[in-house]
């Protein structure tokens, strides 16, 4: 049976015979898609009847088996899809608010980090973490911190710290990075409480030598 033609219709069920009122199938051409009760009625239009029209104006909705099952089963779709549209929002906004907040934390302060503390499930963000560090490195003559990044590894509170320096060439570049690790080692356990399983550094750029030990600018392009 094709919907698209309306001059195609199933036969009429028992006891259904006599003329019908209101909107028979016959009567208006159907929408695409739509579907054709077997009692002949397009079931837009029984569902536009049950909604807006008297049962009065066409009693056959109300009589026919078919018009009342396809009714009970839009009307309980319809209630559902009402429930849903009223459902109070707050909750969910307030959820999402949420989540947002931790969104912004993380990137205003980094990742949190573990603190080794045993009892107490204790956090830093790394930012303040690496703003220690970095002055803890500023300690050491001759070396200034440029960048310092931490990183949670494995399952418990290992923490691994990657910093790149500044440092003068008045003295054996391994020997200060030596002491900027060891500075940095000892400021993390006894500043912070963080377990740091390695330091790596990366000497970036070097310090001119004089009182101020300012940083020589790059020559080249870049950051």
């Amino acid at each position: 049976m094709a919907l698209d033609d309306p001059h195609t219709r199933p036969p009429e069920p028992p006891g259904a015979g006599g003329p019908r009122n209101g909107w028979a199938a016959a009567d208006v051409p159907p929408i695409a898609g739509d579907e054709v009760l077997p009692c002949g009625r397009l079931l837009s239009r029984v569902w536009e009847q049950a909604r807006d029209a008297p049962p009065a104006a066409d009693p056959h909705p109300v009589s026919c088996p078919y018009c009342r099952e396809a009714v009970e089963g839009l009307a309980t779709v319809n209630a559902a899809a009402r429930a849903l549209r009223d459902e109070d929002p707050p909750g969910l906004h307030a959820l999402a608010d949420r989540v947002m907040d931790v969104v912004r934390a993380e990137v205003r302060f980094g990742r949190l980090l573990p603190l080794a503390d045993p009892d107490r499930d204790l956090r830093i963000a790394e930012s303040a973490a690496a703003k220690v560090l970095r002055r803890a490195a500023d300690t050491v003559p001759g070396a200034r911190a440029a960048t310092c990044r931490l990183v949670h590894e494995g399952n418990g509170t290992d923490v691994r710290v990657t910093m790149t320096l500044a440092a003068a060439l008045d003295r054996p570049l391994p020997d200060r990075v030596h002491q900027v690790r060891r500075s940095v080692l000892h400021s993390a356990g006894q500043d912070l409480g963080l377990t740091v399983t390695a330091v790596d550094i990366t000497v970036a750029d070097v310090l001119e030598p004089g009182p101020t030990l300012g940083p020589r600018l790059p020559t080249g392009g870049g950051a």
